[in-house]
């Protein structure tokens, strides 16, 4: 009775020290502060638009936030739209993507409140519109990425897929869909 007893013992204390590691997350580390690097990086959120369709923007369940696909819309309104490799550049593909981003973090604020609940970016699927010789698609989708890596640091890093799309909606030359843990 007394090994059970003590393995027990053990097993809780093993569980609660792991409990307490995993809680000191974001809401308690002080340096974790994603709209301050935001601000360093003179990004300002813009408004977060209705959906254009039949669809939500988030759907959340248990301490995951699926974000709905979105592209390139611009603080003018207007959408870069084009096919990279033929219409656009790599570059211009890469920022198209980043301001992809920009618009995923104003959803994500809209939703969570806070971006230092965002604990990591999980999985992020981007689609570019592609001439169909062009193969660089993850160097433009690394535009959304390399910006979640400046404003969420370590938490930034995740598992992605970068495509080629014959065609996206109304001609957008990106879009990008995540998945998020929060607390």
């Amino acid at each position: 009775m007394k090994p059970i007893i003590t393995f027990l013992l053990i097993l809780s204390f093993i569980s609660c020290n792991q409990t307490s590691k995993d809680s000191t997350h974001s809401k308690t580390d002080p340096s974790y502060n994603p709209e301050a690097q935001l601000e360093k990086l003179g990004i300002q959120l813009p408004e977060v638009s209705l959906p254009v369709a039949n669809y939500v923007r988030a759907v959340k369940t248990g301490n995951l936030l699926f974000l709905s696909g979105s592209g390139p819309k611009k603080e003018d309104g207007n959408y870069i739209t084009g096919k990279v490799g033929s219409d656009l550049s790599i570059e211009q593909g890469y920022e198209a993507a980043r301001i992809t981003g920009i618009n995923h973090l104003a959803t994500l604020k809209a939703e969570l409140g806070d971006l230092r609940r965002v604990k990591r970016i999980v999985k992020v699927l981007g689609m570019v519109n592609s001439s169909p010789e062009f193969t660089e698609q993850p160097k433009v989708i690394n535009g959304f990425s390399d910006l979640m890596v400046e404003v969420f640091g370590e938490r930034g890093k995740h598992a992605r897929s970068a495509v080629g799309m014959a065609s996206l909606p109304i001609g957008i030359a990106v879009e990008i869909e995540l998945i998020i843990e929060f607390e």
